[in-house]
């Protein structure tokens, strides 16, 4: 790229302001659609994040979200001292939201799908502060189509909040350099707190942000940035802090499953960060692009930093007792990758080919953005058509056996009851204590099998796999339990599962 092109995107900036619409309505249509211009890509990212969000069935991580959020408050507030306080800012909006609108998928995942938009919003506002209006939104362009963002923005976790808190801080950190006054720093301070209470993990962020900061002042001098962003981060970590010491205590429950990873982890990182290998490396390829720079290159270098130095930070912490390194725990870094790849495209010339950039991406998009809208797409198994066989053919007073045990993380039990309709009450056999008694998101199981099966008639119990045999993967007491009072009568088979029906020895 030449130096002439370079120089143009370094002083397109945004600081400067638009000017009153010129007398032509070409001129006054473009004036208002570069004031403007963060509205389009905000506009596609909802509307891929809202289409197709009723065809995956939930999955276990969603089916934690809406147990936990369908609680009391007061209920929720015992659950967290256990575990996933984590999630506990998140499952609290959440609460009020299921209460106020209900829990279908599409209604669980549309506060996902907002806060992916407002995170377009603030992926363009930041691109428009540092390279201007064009390349701000190429950007947003780029990070509406990224699979993965379409993937989060259909999920009912707390990702999508963690890249809106993200962004919303980056763009407010670049406002407090420009003019580094307490009004400023407060509302980024806000920002970080936020961030940190949706997703403690995604604090490494500050270290991009801390470089960035340390760059303004060898250029400004100002001390006020010396002060200001140190204190902004002290004032953020407040409310986070205790959070954080509590998540320490369950980490080991929380992400114990994870491994400490190897360079080797890198190969398929990429692929589940962007939610798609062909578009993991269009946006590499087009994030370097802005190295070759002769002017602007340090503002390619900030944003690049905030792209990668997250990540590789993660990795390396990750190498200690507890692993973070995870691709949707790093989704954060993808506006900084977004706003980085679009300089670069934004760069090429002639322009057109920036277009066809953004309609290649896409494309090449098309059929992991298709793949994620697919039932299966969240959950292996299929709980809503276990819940229909039990529904069709219920009985009052039928009794429920889920597999449990070594495959409790799987959480058939939440999977089959979310699907089941309002009036179909199962009784929940072999738990002593419900998960709301217990404070936690599982059962007690029964510790005497034989026991807990009382006088109840008849039976329904869903097992993983598709085997004939109706107690495959039950636990060995209750199994015995189960056959000791039950016959089969009914075995069926759906994707994942197989689902039986006991009645008592007659």
């Amino acid at each position: 790229m030449s130096a002439t092109a370079a120089a143009a995107i370094e002083h397109d900036d945004s600081t400067t302001p638009i000017p009153p619409p010129a007398g032509s309505t070409t001129d006054r249509a473009r004036s208002v659609f570069m004031r403007y211009v963060w509205l389009w890509p905000a506009l596609l990212t909802l509307g891929l994040g809202v289409h197709g969000s009723w065809r995956p069935e939930l999955w276990r991580d969603e089916l934690a979200t809406w147990t936990a959020a369908g609680r009391s408050t007061g209920e929720l507030f015992d659950l967290l001292g256990h575990v996933d306080a984590v999630s506990g800012a998140y499952y609290l909006l959440m609460h009020f939201w299921i209460g106020a609108f209900g829990d279908s998928p599409t209604v669980l995942r549309l506060p996902s799908a907002l806060a992916m938009t407002g995170a377009a919003v603030f992926v363009v506002l930041a691109g428009r502060k540092l390279f201007g209006p064009r390349t701000a939104l190429v950007a947003g362009l780029l990070f509406a189509v990224v699979p993965s963002i379409s993937r989060y923005a259909q999920e009912a976790r707390s990702y999508a909040f963690v890249l809106l808190a993200v962004s919303a801080a980056t763009w407010l950190l670049l406002r407090a350099i420009e003019r580094p006054t307490v009004l400023r720093w407060l509302p980024y301070a806000v920002a970080v707190a936020l961030a940190g209470l949706f997703h403690m993990v995604s604090l490494v962020f500050l270290a991009g942000h801390a470089v960035i900061v340390a760059m303004r002042w060898q250029q400004s001098r100002d001390r006020r940035l010396l002060f200001g962003f140190p204190a902004a981060v002290v004032v953020a970590m407040l409310p986070v802090l205790p959070l954080v010491m509590l998540g320490q205590k369950q980490a080991g429950r929380q992400i114990g499953w994870l491994h400490q990873p190897g360079l080797a982890t890198y190969v398929d990182f990429w692929h589940g960060l962007f939610g798609s290998a062909l578009v993991s490396g269009c946006f590499l390829a087009l994030a370097a692009i802005p190295a070759g720079w002769s002017v602007g290159r340090r503002r390619a270098f900030e944003v690049g930093v905030l792209a990668g130095l997250p990540i590789v930070l993660t990795w390396f912490v990750s190498q200690g007792h507890t692993a973070y390194f995870f691709d949707r725990y790093q989704l954060y870094t993808v506006p900084a990758w977004a706003i980085l790849a679009g300089a670069g495209l934004a760069a090429i010339r002639p322009r057109a080919l920036t277009a066809l950039g953004l309609v290649a991406v896409a494309l090449l998009g098309y059929q992991d953005q298709q793949a994620l809208r697919k039932s299966t797409s969240h959950e292996v198994t299929n709980g809503k058509a276990a819940a229909k066989i039990i529904a069709d053919g219920y009985r009052a007073g039928d009794g429920f056996v889920p597999v449990r045990g070594s495959s409790s993380w799987m959480m058939i039990d939440l999977e089959t009851e979310y699907y089941l309709p309002k009036g179909v009450h199962l009784k929940d056999v072999f738990a002593a204590r419900s998960a709301e008694q217990k404070q936690d998101l599982f059962v007690d199981p029964c510790k005497e099998p034989a026991a807990c099966i009382g006088d109840t008639g008849r039976v329904w119990v869903v097992t993983l796999g598709e085997a004939d045999d109706p107690y495959a993967n039950l636990e060995k007491p209750e199994a015995e339990a189960l056959r000791a009072v039950f016959t089969p009568v009914q075995v069926k088979h759906v994707r994942g599962l197989t689902v039986s029906l006991l009645e008592r020895h007659r």
